[in-house]
């Protein structure tokens, strides 16, 4: 096979990443990053899927308590005192296969049908689980529900009825879906509304400015990783996700790229992910979507036999192919992210917590009497005074520490 054999060098493996390397591992390893967990690499061979599943890796168990750790931050919403979160945000315009992804990831069946099926943010916690029996159960308004998967779609749906309204509007308040599952990888992501540009029956006519505000909130800040599902059969600059990912992350060293449908469309598939006219720094995985009513094992048994067998795909390097690989390398990237990120974050909240102290500190105590408020009364009193004299008299602007240029008042 030539220089794009399955073992060759392709362009994937050339490609500026600055959180994995070309095999989809962390580039410098775990153990050198801030953190008190040291988390292994997986075995280079994976074991065939009768020994174990195949989205199940090595160190779902060590990743796991820092991922428990940055949800329960966000179950606490830290993101509204200014604190930003490690997070891989799910991106694709309408039709580009964004749920066949993330229910091959998941195990489940999400909804499907015409239009937006996604009109919240869906916060998908996914994490490997013993038991035979999986658990699931939405977290919204403040109330856990617990479902199951046959009626998984279904819950999704009246839980976003309650919170987006029973029409084809969209909300940017999130809802949580918890999946404890065997087998599957131990991801935190959050799919976003899929892009459409023309309005159908029902939904608003600025649909398009609502869905940009929301996903453009959740992939600006540096601390995202944008997964971004793009289709085999379109043109990937031309897809609205790509030009909204590149507005924020130019170089795209936190932008990965899944591509579906790729038994639809083979021909020139290669040339695509290795050309990368799109700068997708994190590198390309090609997969093939369920069809009907295959099992999920049975899919992944089918797209490895696709991508080793078919005279077109099989030429592209099996770094770059499979929900397997696509899975390994979402969970390497997360606990980097997360390593970087996390001393930050909780710098940032122990300063938020000082801060908010401080001002506490300055409230009057606990009032008893009407003579311990009135002493306070006028001590406030005395401070309104002595504030403008101290600004339009002596020039002295001690108070404002931030405001170094709007007060002019001050005389001579």
């Amino acid at each position: 096979m030539g220089s794009h054999g399955k073992h060759g060098k392709t362009g994937q493996q050339q490609q500026k990443a600055h959180l994995v390397n070309k095999d989809g591992n962390p580039r410098a390893p775990i153990h050198e990053q801030p953190l008190l967990l040291v988390v292994e690499e997986p075995e280079e061979t994976p074991l065939p899927i009768s020994v174990h599943p195949p989205l199940m890796l090595s160190f779902n168990e060590r990743i796991r308590p820092l991922l428990d750790a940055v949800d329960r931050l966000r179950h606490l919403k830290v993101a509204q005192e200014g604190i930003q979160l490690p997070t891989i945000v799910v991106v694709g315009d309408q039709s580009s296969g964004k749920s066949s992804v993330l229910e091959s990831l998941a195990g489940i069946s999400l909804p499907r049908g015409q239009g937006i099926c996604t009109r919240v943010p869906l916060i998908m916690r996914l994490q490997q689980h013993q038991n035979p029996q999986p658990e699931l159960h939405f977290e919204y308004h403040g109330k856990m529900v617990p479902t199951d998967e046959t009626h998984i779609a279904e819950a999704i749906v009246l839980a976003t009825d309650e919170i987006a309204g029973s029409g084809k509007g969209i909300s940017n308040t999130p809802l949580t879906l918890v999946v404890k599952k065997r087998g599957v990888p131990d991801l935190t992501m959050v799919d976003l509304p899929g892009i459409t540009r023309v309005p159908v029956h029902g939904q608003p006519e600025d649909i398009y400015e609502q869905i940009s505000e929301i996903i453009m909130e959740y992939i600006k800040p540096e601390e995202s990783i944008i997964l971004n599902v793009l289709s085999a059969t379109v043109d990937f600059p031309t897809c609205e996700s790509i030009r909204m990912s590149q507005r924020v992350d130019r170089t795209g060293e936190r932008t990965l790229a899944v591509v579906t449908k790729a038994d639809k469309a083979p021909e020139g598939l290669l040339e695509k992910v290795t050309a990368d006219d799109v700068n997708i720094g994190l590198g390309y995985v090609c997969v093939r979507n369920r069809i009907g009513d295959e099992s999920y094992e049975q899919a992944r048994m089918e797209e490895a036999s696709l991508f080793q067998n078919h005279p077109l795909l099989s030429r592209i390097d099996e770094s770059m192919v499979g929900v397997p690989v696509l899975a390994q390398k979402l969970v390497h990237i997360q606990a980097t992210i997360i390593s970087k990120c996390l001393p930050d974050i909780v710098q940032k909240i122990n300063d938020k917590l000082s801060y908010n102290i401080a001002e506490l500190n300055k409230m009057p105590q606990n009032l008893s009497t009407v003579a311990e408020a009135m002493t306070v009364f006028m001590r406030i009193i005395g401070f309104s005074k002595e504030s403008p004299r101290k600004i339009l008299l002596r020039g002295e602007f001690d108070e404002y520490p931030d405001v170094k240029y709007a007060l002019h008042c001050s005389v001579g």
